[in-house]
């Protein structure tokens, strides 16, 4: 079996080529270990700066990999799976219509990426529209409208009790991140606009942004015991929240590719919305042939990155779990390379199908 030539040139440089006969000898089906795949991760780790952890599942015959699966991982905009979900269940429940519209608020519009950033207050927009921009564009103004809606108590209350009792810290909206990072620089964070916020994050250079939220305080350095804004999120994630185990967000994927969450119709429409995802591609994907089918969600924040998906996602007989995030490694480029290097030893590893 030929690899495609992107995995080719790809491979030839990140992957041992210890690797290559696993294509060669065997189809999925009768792959029986992924012990090798172990020591790969671990490989992949040390090249790396910094930490990465790694879950994979075969789901076929349960064969799993765990590399530093064993503490819990800043998952970013990871959680808006979870979310997407919720937002399914409590439109199967009945208790709203997809179809039923929200207005844009002032005080919805957060940094990131997404078209509702260019949108005009008052805006409305179905929860089905706002449920793809979440997902597929990873929209985070989208993101705290459908929390705001849900309202952020009661759809943690619904992840414990209909998505996973454990494994994951509280989920909170974007903005929630912005005001509890900066209230570590000091309590008067709080206070501060949604406007102010994505000032704060436009600042450029990036070194800017801390210099920016003092300002927006009105403090001095000296007001403060923090030096930096990469300090400012050191001491936001040490309290767990939007956090979780690699392992329940892998066991989360599993449960939606095998239909235990929703019914057929929403069950495909969250993945087709997770297979359009338009993040991410230096990630998972770039190891990946290009006809992979992977059904997908990115996050990224400060010295913190993740790609969580379903590989093979059209085949849920055949569907490869992979969970991993990537922290302290420098520039965004190291962790994608690592990232990359994960999709292309899936490949090698002879986990791609058709």
């Amino acid at each position: 079996m030929r690899l495609p030539r992107a995995v080719r040139s790809f491979t030839s440089h990140v992957l041992r080529p210890a690797l290559l006969p696993l294509v060669l000898l065997a189809p999925l089906s009768a792959l029986a270990d992924l012990s090798g795949m172990a020591e790969e991760m671990q490989r992949i780790d040390d090249e790396m700066p910094g930490n990465l952890g790694v879950y994979i599942k075969r789901l076929s015959d349960g064969a799993e990999v765990n590399h530093r699966t064993d503490r819990d991982w800043y998952l970013a905009s990871t959680t808006k799976i979870p979310l997407g979900i919720a937002v399914l269940q409590l439109e199967e429940d009945g208790v709203f219509d997809r179809e039923h519209k929200l207005e844009l608020q002032s005080s919805d519009f957060i940094d990131g990426s997404g078209q509702l950033l260019l949108a005009q207050p008052g805006s409305r927009y179905t929860i089905d529209e706002l449920n793809k921009n979440s997902i597929q564009d990873s929209d985070s103004t989208a993101t705290d409208m459908l929390i705001r809606f849900i309202g952020e108590d009661d759809f943690n209350k619904h992840v414990q009790a209909r998505i996973s009792s454990e494994g994951f810290g509280p989920i909170t909206t974007i903005v929630a991140v912005r005001h509890d990072t900066y209230s570590e620089v000091h309590g008067s964070a709080k206070s501060l606009s949604n406007a102010d916020i994505m000032d704060i994050r436009r600042a450029s250079p990036h070194s800017a942004r801390f210099e920016t939220l003092l300002e927006k305080l009105g403090l001095s350095a000296d007001d403060t015991e923090l030096s930096s804004y990469g300090e400012a999120f050191e001491q936001y994630y040490k309290h767990g929240k939007n956090s979780g185990s690699l392992v329940a967000m892998g066991e989360v994927l599993e449960r939606l590719i095998q239909g235990e969450y929703l019914n057929e119709e929403n069950t495909e429409r969250l993945l087709g919305y997770m297979k359009n995802v338009s993040t991410g591609r230096a990630r998972l994907q770039a190891g990946l042939p290009g006809d992979a089918v992977l059904a997908h969600k990115t996050g990224t924040q400060v010295a913190r990155a993740c790609n969580v998906g379903i590989l093979n996602a059209h085949k849920p007989e055949d569907a490869v779990i992979v969970a991993t995030c990537a922290e302290q490694y420098g520039q965004i480029a190291n962790a994608e390379k690592a990232f990359a290097s994960i999709g292309a030893a899936l490949t090698e590893a002879g986990l791609v199908v058709d």
